[in-house]
């Protein structure tokens, strides 16, 4: 799920805990403290302008969900290890399924992939782990699911903003209010983009008024590619590599962070080697150094379009996860 410049589901877990303001108690939260507030969001958009109509309409639809904020609250504590996230992740029936679809979309994903800069076979991977090529989208009334966690008050600012894009979708006309239903954080259709994300980067490329992130194809892809686009992917290059040390190197200067993000041949004379302990390439590109699981586990060379899919996503799994099902449609198996 994307929030607009901050972005996505396993983002917002990373984001709550700094932007996390305790109000009141969970358990002192009610169904009727909710309607109270609901009154008092009526009033607050139809003074930032918002058509009384309008607003009634998705409140209607909303109710207080405390199993939203109970998601919101425990998110897994449990240590799974990278390998086995990339098992869930990209099993070969997924693999399977994406070279299946990039077949039936071909000449629409490289007409896409040709317009925004970026490789179809990561509009593709973006799509399956984020909606499983549309076949997950998410069963809570969008409404509901931001009110609910606005209501809570830890994130409320961050919500309610996201409340306010949700009613500038409907207000123009991209899908009816009964329609938005996604995750229980909000995300919405196949992309999963967070209303403020749907704002900023859905494309109605099939020019028929509507940013269907629902529904249509077209619209989806070409929205999965202007997010990256418009974040910094090239696609003159790839997202990184699978790495490993020799010469005693122990992996200094490691992090998501760009603080290290210096040219192959640096990583070279450090100690890093091809993943056959072959040498890197002799090309001229920056790199960063990642550890997901420590030392002891898969070491990665990244490049600035892995640093873009870390703004869909600040996980690093995620992003791993991504870039290898784009490695195995590349390889097309």
């Amino acid at each position: 799920m994307l929030f607009n410049q901050t972005k996505h589901c396993l983002m917002v877990a990373g984001m709550m805990l700094s932007l996390a303001i305790p109000s009141v108690r969970a358990e002192e939260k009610t169904e009727a403290g909710f309607n109270a507030y609901l009154a008092d969001i009526k009033t607050e958009a139809v003074n930032k302008g918002f058509d009384a109509a309008l607003v009634d309409s998705a409140l209607d639809t909303a109710t207080f969900r405390p199993t939203v904020v109970k998601a919101d609250k425990n998110q897994p504590e449990k240590k799974i290890t990278l390998d086995d996230y990339l098992a869930t992740r990209v099993p070969d029936w997924k693999v399977k399924q994406a070279l299946d679809l990039y077949n039936q979309h071909k000449v629409l994903l490289d007409e896409i992939g040709e317009q925004y800069g970026v490789q179809p076979r990561f509009i593709l991977a973006l799509w399956g782990n984020e909606s499983n090529f549309g076949k997950i989208q998410g069963r809570y009334p969008v409404f509901s699911a931001l009110l609910s966690l606005a209501y809570e008050g830890r994130r409320e600012t961050l919500f309610k903003k996201q409340f306010y894009a949700a009613l500038e979708i409907i207000q123009d006309g991209h899908i009816h209010v009964d329609d938005l239903k996604g995750s229980w954080a909000g995300a919405m259709g196949q992309s999963q983009f967070m209303p403020t994300s749907f704002l900023t980067y859905a494309v109605d490329y099939d020019g028929d008024g509507k940013k269907d992130i629902w529904q249509t194809p077209a619209d989806v892809f070409a929205s999965i590619a202007n997010f990256l686009s418009s974040e910094g992917w090239n696609d003159d290059f790839t997202w990184g590599r699978q790495v490993k040390f020799v010469d005693g190197y122990k992996g200094e200067n490691v992090g998501l962070g760009k603080a290290d993000f210096v040219p192959l041949a640096t990583w070279q004379q450090r100690g890093v080697r091809k993943f056959d302990l072959s040498n890197l390439p002799d090309a001229d590109i920056n790199a960063s150094l990642i550890m997901p699981d420590g030392i002891d586990g898969r070491l990665y060379l990244v490049y600035n379009n892995f640093h873009t899919l870390m703004k869909w996503n600040r996980s690093s799994y995620f992003g791993i996860s991504v870039s290898y099902l784009a490695d195995r449609i590349k390889k097309g198996q």
